[in-house]
C-alpha cells in the first residue's frame, strides 16, 4: 500500500502568538528562511508524499498564495531559486478546503473525508516542525508500521518531561516498556499531570485509515467545546482497532510553533544550522551573553 495523500489542519487561530498573528498565520511565521508550514510540506515532500490538503480558516490565505507558482516574482531574480521545492516538476499537487467555524482538530480532520476516499493518509499539523537528520524520518516510519501491523491508526509520539503532559495528548502503552514502535491501551487529551499515563506525548503526525471518519462522527465536543482527535483515537479503541504509536528517536527535534519561547527556540535552532550565516549568528549570540 503506498501511502501519498497528507493533511495539514492549518486553522487554527494562534492566539498565544499575538499580536504577531493577528492579520498572518502562525503557520507563516518565518523560521529562518521559511516560513513555519513549508518545513512540513518539505518533510512529506521528502517522505514519499506528494497530495495535500490544507484545512485552512479566516485570515489564511497566505497559505495558499505561498504554494502558488509566482512568475512574476520569478522573472525579477538574478537567481530563479527562491529556497523551495519545485513543486510542479516534483508533481505535488495542492488542495484546500475551508473550516468555517474553529471546532476542533477533529472537525479539521473529518473535512477530508472526500479528499482521501478509501485510502490511507498523513496527519500533520501545519503549525509543528519535526526535523529528522537522517532518513527514513519519524513519518516514513509510521507508515511502514502503518502498513505492517494493519493499524487503524498509528501516531508519532516523543517523551516529555512529566510537568509538561498537561499540554499534549498523552499515550498509554499497551504493555511493559515501550519500544521504539509500541500498541497503546489508551490516550488522554491534556490530563492533569498526576494523571498523564506515561510522559509519552503525541508529536502532531499522525495515520490514519479512513475509519478515523466514524469514530469522529461518534465523538461529543470535549476540552473547550471542541472535537478532538484523542476522543476520535479513544472510540477506535474501544470498538478494538489496532492503534500503534512510533517513537521519535533521539537525534529527532519537534519545534512547536505555539508559544513565543517555542518560536523563539526553532528559530534560534535553524539560524544556527544556516550554512551561510549560522557561524556568525553563533558568534553574535555568544558576544550578547557574555555581556550579560
Amino acid at each position: 500500500m503506498q501511502i501519498r495523500k497528507a493533511v495539514f489542519p492549518v486553522a487554527g487561530m494562534g492566539t498565544r502568538l499575538l499580536p504577531a498573528t493577528k492579520a498572518q498565520p502562525k503557520e507563516m511565521l518565518p523560521v529562518g528562511y521559511k516560513p513555519v508550514v513549508q518545513y512540513v510540506v518539505e518533510e512529506m515532500i521528502a517522505q514519499s508524499l506528494d497530495r495535500f490538503l490544507f484545512i485552512t480558516g479566516r485570515k489564511k490565505r497566505s497559505i495558499e498564495d505561498h504554494f502558488d507558482d509566482d512568475p512574476e516574482l520569478a522573472a525579477h531574480l538574478v537567481d530563479k531559486s527562491i529556497g523551495e521545492v519545485d513543486y510542479e516538476a516534483e508533481g505535488i499537487e495542492f488542495y484546500y478546503a475551508r473550516q468555517r467555524r474553529p471546532l476542533g482538530n477533529a472537525d479539521a480532520v473529518r473535512m477530508a473525508r472526500e479528499f482521501v476516499g478509501d485510502e490511507s493518509f498523513v496527519v500533520a499539523f501545519g503549525d509543528t516542525i519535526i526535523h529528522s537528520p537522517e532518513m527514513p524520518g519519524v513519518v516514513e516510519r509510521m507508515i511502514q508500521s502503518h502498513v505492517e501491523h494493519g493499524a487503524a491508526a498509528t501516531i508519532g509520539v516523543w517523551e516529555v518531561p512529566r510537568e509538561e503532559t498537561y499540554r499534549y495528548g498523552v499515550v498509554a502503552p499497551a504493555e511493559g516498556e515501550a519500544s521504539g514502535d509500541f500498541a497503546i491501551a489508551d490516550i488522554v487529551e491534556k490530563p492533569a499531570v498526576e494523571d498523564a499515563p506515561s510522559c509519552l506525548a503525541v508529536a502532531a503526525r499522525y495515520v490514519f485509515t479512513p475509519e478515523i471518519f466514524d469514530a469522529i462522527d461518534a465523538i461529543k465536543p470535549g476540552i473547550g467545546g471542541e472535537l478532538w482527535l484523542t476522543d476520535a483515537i479513544r472510540i477506535l479503541l474501544q470498538r478494538g482497532a489496532k492503534v500503534r504509536c512510533v517513537r521519535l528517536k533521539p537525534d529527532e527535534m519537534r519545534y512547536d510553533i505555539g508559544t513565543p519561547l517555542t518560536y523563539y527556540r526553532a528559530f534560534a535552532d535553524f539560524a544556527l544550522a544556516d550554512p551561510e550565516f549560522g557561524e556568525a549568528f553563533r558568534s553574535y549570540l555568544q558576544d550578547k551573553l557574555a555581556d550579560l
